[in-house]
């Protein structure tokens, strides 16, 4: 059976949501599987909203339009207004916690707090957030590897930013932690 995974990524400009998508869909390129990345961002980019559509299949991809995701990972409360309701029911929801006011309500779906933009102040470079978003999301929808991430980083930083990926990689794996203990936590 093919298997793809429909996700939603979506904040504001500058929270590094469309590198987010980027880095996903490089990471399928590299483990041979098929992708699409559709970006869609207000015209003041920085600080106006921003999301993208990232589709990893198995198989051929029919149409990069999608309406309802199996993933949503969201970064600020008016992205989180506007895609709760489009997560398929038994899909996952990933949330920034400092950014949302008014946490999801849905109870058919898998949902998960976050704690990034807290913990990238603790490594002193905020812009790692997206990244432990990233991590969070890798730890339960494990549909590309670590290794497929860290080449895929390659690609999408400007090679000037090249030293900061050790720091990319620290923040993906704070990620999967701060996950990895929502999890025992409920069980």
């Amino acid at each position: 059976m093919i298997q793809t995974e429909e996700i939603i990524v979506a904040g504001f400009g500058g929270q590094g949501v469309l590198s987010l998508g980027q880095v996903l869909s490089y990471s399928a390129i590299m483990e041979d599987k098929e992708t699409s990345w559709m970006p869609s961002y207000g015209p003041e980019m920085r600080g106006g909203t921003a999301n993208c559509v990232v589709i990893i299949s198995d198989g051929r991809i029919s149409s990069p339009l999608v309406s309802v995701y199996d993933s949503a990972i969201i970064l600020n409360q008016p992205s989180l207004d506007k895609f709760e309701s489009c997560v398929k029911p038994g899909g996952y929801l990933f949330y920034e916690e400092s950014t949302i006011v008014n946490p999801p309500t849905r109870e058919d779906i898998h949902i998960f707090k976050i704690s990034a933009a807290e913990e990238a102040n603790k490594l002193n470079k905020k812009q790692v957030a997206n990244m432990i978003m990233l991590g969070s999301f890798l730890e339960v929808r494990q549909i590309v590897k670590l290794e497929s991430v860290l080449k895929a980083l390659q690609k999408v930083l400007p090679e000037r930013h090249h030293h900061l990926i050790p720091l990319n990689e620290q923040a993906i794996l704070i990620g999967k932690d701060l996950v990895q203990k929502q999890l025992q936590e409920t069980n």
